[in-house]
């Protein structure tokens, strides 16, 4: 994996290694993006280098770095699929929030950039979810967060914008799960949701099988307005 920087763990006691993609200037604001369970992959540096040519500092930590750091996974790879769901099946994310903290921190007192927002794919999508309702993340998007639905008693604690994008079709989160997140968040005054009709899981990689183009472009265009005037 491409990382080119670390950052310190919540505790101090390790680094975290990262992805990072800066603007020709000053960050008008910086994004973490947290992948999903494939590791910070080309799709995701690519992810990365967009935000930054758009003015904004990205920063994708590596997610898996406990157990497997620098693994960067194919998910059009079947055996790599699989790989993945091994991974995810580890990962703690409670610890993952702590790695998201120490990233806000880093961002804000290291980077000297004080608004910080966050977008997450998948599991990544989850984080995203969960960074809104415990840290004070500026705002945040999840795209085809898992196990939301899950977590719904923590929605009280959302105290900064969140957006989610929910494709109807999504093999990993199915009808039950997306109507009780519509349940629980629809009239939730900080959180917008977005619905994409017949759209699957991973609707939004940048590149693969999984990509639908114009349900990509129309997510990625709700996210760059939401993330400009939240972190403006």
């Amino acid at each position: 994996m491409a990382t080119n920087t670390q950052f310190p763990s919540l505790d101090g006691a390790a680094q975290i290694p990262a992805y990072a993609a800066r603007p020709a200037g000053t960050p008008k604001a910086a994004i973490i993006v947290i992948p999903e369970i494939f590791g910070v992959n080309p799709g995701i540096q690519q992810k990365c280098e967009t935000w930054a040519s758009e003015g904004y500092l990205a920063i994708a930590p590596d997610i898996f770095w406990r157990f497997a750091p620098g693994v960067e996974l194919d998910p059009d790879v079947p055996e790599q699929m699989q790989e993945a769901f091994g991974y995810f099946g580890q990962y703690d994310p409670d610890l993952g929030i702590q790695d998201i903290e120490a990233a806000i921190h880093h961002i804000r007192r290291t980077e000297g950039v004080g608004k910080v927002g966050l977008v997450g794919y998948c599991l990544g999508g989850r984080m995203a979810y969960m960074a809104a309702a415990r840290t004070d993340i500026d705002a945040s998007v999840g795209y085809y967060g898992v196990m939301i639905d899950q977590m719904l008693g923590e929605s009280h604690a959302i105290a900064n914008p969140l957006m989610l994008h929910i494709p109807t079709a999504d093999h990993f989160v199915g009808p039950e799960a997306q109507a009780a997140i519509h349940a629980g968040l629809d009239n939730h005054p900080k959180v917008t949701l977005h619905d994409y009709d017949g759209l699957d899981h991973g609707f939004a990689a940048e590149m693969g099988d999984r990509r639908d183009e114009a349900g990509a472009q129309l997510a990625d265009s709700r996210t760059r307005a939401f993330l400009a005037a939240n972190l403006a």
